[in-house]
């Protein structure tokens, strides 16, 4: 019974969780810019802190599922919500518009930035995404004029040219980390962005992976392409990440202990592209050849 009480106090009225939310933020920031961290009313700020937090976990974990239940079933009777959550190739087909446009603006903007602030990093940047970009526009191109699983030899052939593009990335990758480690080059985020976009990385990374194996089964080569294009897309940006990592949290650290760092990080995200690329390449060319050697032996 005394568990029971314990468990209500972590449920407390949605009032009174709107109310403590904005005058704990406001506490906390008070405590930490006026240097108060160890003042005796900071550690009452951080107790209401903390159990206002639990309050507002505690209250997802019991609201957020039956509204997730409930956004997914008017999803899935949506007929093109039905279909891109459960057609592999029309979801593909989707998701490789989205990811040429915003890799044709990410291009764009980086130019841009280039010329503006006259540095040769935006351009290193632009490079890579125009790598990302003309893989994906001949993909786009081959799903609208032959379609996923219409003519596997075309398909081997196309994933197999995507495969020897994937590997010039690392002409990009190896300029970008050059001038990381000796012209200080490199992303910045300041604040709770740095938290969002360390969340967001581990996000994309960790669905790239899932969905490299996922669809790999499907045995399409173009649908493993775009799964491995994005995984390569997805490392990078864990090298990113832990430039601006290093921004934010490292300042303690030696030039040399960073440097470091970052060269192993670099030489394993360089690693698992040049193996993704090769095995794509030796994989899609074996079966090109047991194709053509097929269909010579059936003349």
């Amino acid at each position: 019974m005394e568990w029971k009480k314990l468990i209500k106090y972590l449920y407390p009225p949605l009032w009174s969780i709107i109310l403590l939310v904005p005058i704990c933020t406001a506490a906390l920031v008070y405590t930490f810019i006026g240097g108060y961290e160890t003042h005796p009313v900071a550690y009452l700020t951080y107790v209401l802190s903390f159990y206002t937090l639990t309050a507002v976990v505690m209250r997802c974990i019991k609201v957020v599922p039956k509204h997730y239940r409930a956004a997914k079933e008017k999803v899935y009777d949506n007929p093109i919500g039905n279909r891109y959550f459960t057609d592999h190739k029309f979801k593909t087909h989707v998701t490789l518009y989205r990811n040429l446009a915003v890799n044709i603006l990410y291009v764009g903007i980086n130019i841009v930035s280039g010329f503006l602030y006259n540095t040769a990093w935006f351009f290193v940047l632009a490079f890579y995404y125009t790598i990302l970009a003309v893989m994906r526009f001949l993909l786009v191109r081959f799903v609208n004029h032959v379609g996923i699983g219409e003519n596997r030899l075309k398909e081997l052939r196309h994933s197999r040219l995507c495969g020897y593009i994937l590997l010039t990335i690392n002409l990009a990758l190896s300029g970008a980390v050059l001038m990381i480690l000796y012209q200080n080059k490199g992303y910045e985020y300041h604040g709770i962005l740095i938290y969002v976009m360390a969340a967001y990385t581990f996000y994309i990374t960790t669905v790239a992976i899932v969905n490299l194996v996922k669809y790999r089964k499907l045995g399409s080569p173009v649908m493993s392409m775009t799964k491995i294009i994005s995984m390569a897309a997805a490392l990078v940006s864990m090298l990113s990440l832990e430039t601006a990592m290093f921004s934010e949290f490292g300042k303690d650290m030696t030039t040399e202990n960073r440097q470091i760092f970052i060269m192993l990080t670099g030489a394993g995200v360089s690693i698992i592209i040049v193996a993704m690329s090769v095995y794509s390449i030796v994989k899609n060319s074996k079966e090109i050849k047991q194709i053509m050697e097929n269909d010579t032996y059936g003349e």
